[in-house]
């Protein structure tokens, strides 16, 4: 049997959460009522599955400045059930996380 490296296995774990996380992050956005407050709560959303599936807390870094377009080009995509860039966006925000974890672990 093939043993996979714990890098692969992370980065495989990262990309199996990052869609299921644009999934429910996009439609809940599209479901959402109000005009104000549905990324944060969207977001919330999002920190909640990924502490429930074993990350330490998303850091949301990577949706600041040109990540920012990307995400709202993500959601905007989400209307059409195009989830992939949604999805390469939390990958971002996961490896992120990942990331600062293991350097404020040392």
């Amino acid at each position: 049997m093939l043993a996979l490296s714990p890098h692969f296995r992370r980065a495989a774990f990262s990309a199996q959460l990052a869609a299921a996380l644009a999934l429910v992050h996009a439609e809940l956005i599209l479901v959402h009522p109000f005009r104000e407050g549905n990324g944060r709560i969207a977001r919330l959303l999002a920190v909640l599955m990924g502490l429930q599936a074993g990350p330490p807390p998303l850091d949301f870094s990577p949706l600041e400045g040109r990540g920012n377009a990307r995400y709202i080009a993500g959601i905007h995509a989400a209307v059409g059930r195009d989830y992939a860039t949604l999805a390469e966006t939390f990958f971002r925000v996961i490896a992120r996380t990942w990331k600062r974890a293991a350097s404020s672990s040392r």
